[in-house]
């Protein structure tokens, strides 16, 4: 039996690995750009000490080369963004609103790949809006937070849609590996020209941005890969929706009086959630009727 869903159950550490991202966004005290700055460049460390055991090769084209850059460029605002909202909000009302990404992305995508907005994903961009007013009107003391993690979410649902694109073109793990050395020039360039940067951390920001770099970046991506081999993208897609609620479960476990919320709050977040989970649902009966 462990054997036959082994599979699944590496799939479902893995989305809890990335929901303690969020829960790691607030134990670290350092700032934002510096947390990101130091993920990036942990795990590009740890990416290139696996790809030099692996003989993997990092080759590609020029061009192609110029657009993976660029992306990662976006993959770095939008990191910096979503550890800001937490910061100025917290973990359940940013990776809740974070969630919005499905609307994003059912809006950007048929711009990049040329196809008309299906009307249930408008009928669900709409349920989406709802849920998010919910959360806004009730937890408004948390506005500049809802706001960073929306704008990142809309920056997520870009870079994947463009992801989409560009593993046509390339590997998978060479792409990540770009994008993630992208992510870290830009923030590096900004940390530089920025007036009295300080990139001294404390120890205790160490401990957790290490387990951030290497467990949750690199070690998550790596799994998510080997996963995605075996497992259909249908029960990728449904578990990868669970993300949210295991961040908000742990961070209700870690700090119940600051991340227990109103009724208003959890009222929107159900609508959001059972939404996500309606788009997979109908995306894999259109696949379905289709073949």
């Amino acid at each position: 039996m462990l054997e036959k869903y082994k599979y699944h159950i590496w799939l479902h550490i893995t989305v809890l690995i990335f929901g303690f991202t969020g829960v790691l966004g607030k134990l670290i005290e350092t700032s934002s750009y510096l947390l990101v700055w130091y993920r990036v460049g942990i795990a590009l460390i740890a990416l290139l000490g696996y790809f030099l055991l692996k003989k993997h090769s990092l080759k590609v084209d020029k061009k192609l080369l110029g657009k993976i850059l660029l992306v990662g460029v976006i993959i770095a605002v939008h990191w910096v963004t979503f550890f800001e909202a937490i910061k100025q909000s917290n973990v359940s009302v940013a990776l809740v609103c974070f969630s919005s990404s499905t609307l994003f992305t059912s809006l950007i995508e048929p711009l990049y790949f040329k196809r008309k907005i299906k009307p249930y994903e408008l009928i669900f961009g709409l349920l989406i809006i709802i849920g998010l007013y919910f959360i806004f009107s009730f937890e408004f003391k948390y506005i500049t937070g809802m706001i960073l993690s929306v704008f990142s979410a809309a920056l997520a649902s870009w870079f994947t849609v463009l992801n989409g694109m560009l593993i046509k073109k390339s590997n998978s793990k060479t792409i990540s590996f770009y994008e993630l050395l992208g992510a870290f020039s830009i923030v590096t360039i900004y940390l530089l020209i920025s007036n009295g940067v300080n990139f001294s951390i404390s120890a205790t920001d160490i401990k957790w941005l290490l387990i951030l770099g290497v467990i949750c970046t690199a070690f998550a991506f790596m799994l998510s890969v080997e996963v995605m081999k075996k497992i259909s993208p249908y029960t990728v897609t449904i578990s990868v929706n669970l993300e949210p609620i295991y961040s908000i479960l742990l961070a209700l476990l870690i700090w119940p009086e600051s991340e227990t919320m109103t009724l208003g709050f959890y009222l929107g977040t159900s609508i959001v959630i059972v939404t996500i989970f309606l788009n997979a649902y109908f995306k894999k009966g259109l696949e379905k009727s289709a073949t």
